[in-house]
């Protein structure tokens, strides 16, 4: 290689690395009072359906131990709703409601990458046993 096309991707390296940095510094850790405030619950999924003029969200239904919470969750793209009826999945209990695409979201799956690989755990547990 030439030495300026090193130079080069030194640079953008550099540069690559310095991004990275400026993002981790946006995200400060939490402090274990602040995990403390979050509340994450075993669920089941009972119904699933899309979202008319989505493309990418879907309506649930899910079971989180003695309530039954609607949840909208941007997975469309990788799961059609029958696929996901009977699943058992890792829900974020005390999110704020919110409102999307007009519908009211009462929590959040958890869900890993960009695949959206559904959380959930490796034995059976009942719907709205607490994560800890």
């Amino acid at each position: 290689m030439e030495d300026t096309q090193v130079a080069e991707l030194d640079a953008l390296l550099q540069k690559r690395v310095a991004e990275a940095n400026k993002k981790m510094e946006k995200t400060p850790p939490l402090t274990i009072e602040d995990f403390g405030k979050v509340e994450m619950k075993t669920g089941k999924i009972l119904a699933a359906e899309s979202i008319p003029k989505s493309s990418k969200l879907l309506k649930l239904q899910v079971d989180i131990g003695g309530e039954t919470r609607q949840i909208v969750s941007g997975i469309a793209p990788f799961y059609k709703p029958e696929e996901l009826v009977g699943k058992d999945v890792i829900v974020l209990t005390n999110l704020a409601p919110a409102k999307i695409f007009g519908v009211e979201s009462n929590g959040m799956i958890l869900a890993a990458g960009d695949a959206a690989s559904l959380l959930t755990s490796l034995k059976p547990v009942e719907p709205g046993t607490k994560i800890r």
